[in-house]
């Protein structure tokens, strides 16, 4: 069968692939469109799969609430450079995934993978993902998702562009408290909201620590004791959101600002593009030198 320029247009159409592959994929299934389509699905997740294991630590942090603000979900999708990060194609997928945990109950993105594509119903999560895994020649991955159910308050976020995310639960105040917090969050990175919830061992070893170099340094075993409560006071200050000082008026505690307000934080979450993950340094020099000491 004569593989028309039509044929090779509505496959584009339909797949987002280049024309090169269309027709190779056309001419393979003998003009059978449909046949082509699955060859190159299949084609697709065999790509996915083989891209899987390369290091993904760029991408973006999507943020979602619902219009009452008792419903919210954070999701870093990952991909392996930034340049892709801004790319259309991974821009329309992350926001279709968000709001497709938004709109579902999904705990984890295991559980969001495997659900429709909000806005496609022919595909799933995962079956988005690999197609755009084929299409732009990166891994993507989704990485984490954050849900906020069962909201007291309101939420409100803040992002920084499209790498930090922040969600926080505020119960009393405004939607103007509401968004200076969430960007006190992602300026200062607390990492609860008071001191109660510092876990023990943590605490514990901290106190270790400050122990270990006040003796160091030679202080009297009577005032140690007074110098470690001291350094524990000012390490909670330092990582509690409570305890910091307000980024837009570092004259007042965070705690004191919602005193004020009448207001109180529930909890909070900060996600930022490719935190853990140990990225691949390139030395390009080396790798040159490498190259002709092999020739």
């Amino acid at each position: 069968m004569a593989i028309t320029a039509a044929l090779v247009k509505e496959l584009r159409e339909r797949t987002g692939a280049g024309m090169m592959e269309c027709k190779k994929a056309l001419v393979e299934s003998n003009g059978d469109i449909e046949a082509a389509i699955e060859a190159m699905r299949k084609s697709g997740q065999a790509k996915a799969a083989k891209k899987s294991g390369r290091t993904a630590a760029e991408g973006v942090v999507m943020v979602a609430i619902a219009e009452d603000g008792k419903r919210g979900v954070q999701l870093e999708v990952n991909c392996e450079t930034d340049f892709v990060a801004k790319d259309s194609n991974f821009e329309a997928f992350a926001e279709a995934a968000v709001a497709t945990a938004l709109n579902s109950d999904a705990a984890d993105v295991e559980a969001l993978s495997a659900l429709p594509l909000a806005g496609d119903g022919e595909t799933t999560v995962e079956g988005a993902r690999a197609a755009l895994v084929a299409k732009i020649g990166e891994n993507v991955q989704l990485r984490r998702l954050v849900r906020f159910d069962d909201v007291e308050g309101a939420l409100y976020s803040y992002s920084h562009g499209a790498r930090i995310g922040v969600v926080v639960e505020l119960v009393g105040g405004d939607a103007t408290l509401g968004r200076d917090i969430a960007m006190h969050v992602a300026a200062s990175k607390p990492l609860c909201v008071s001191a109660e919830q510092v876990p023990a061992e943590t605490l514990e070893k901290e106190r270790e620590i400050f122990k270990a170099q006040a003796l160091e340094s030679g202080k009297p075993e009577a005032i140690v004791e007074k110098i470690i409560e001291g350094r524990v006071r000012k390490y909670l200050e330092e990582i509690t959101l409570l305890g910091q000082a307000f980024v837009k008026d570092p004259d007042q505690s965070v705690e004191k600002l919602l005193k004020q307000a009448g207001a109180q934080v529930r909890r909070f979450s900060r996600v930022e593009v490719g935190e853990g993950i140990e990225k691949k340094t390139e030395n390009f020099a080396e790798e040159v030198m490498a190259q002709v000491r092999g020739s």
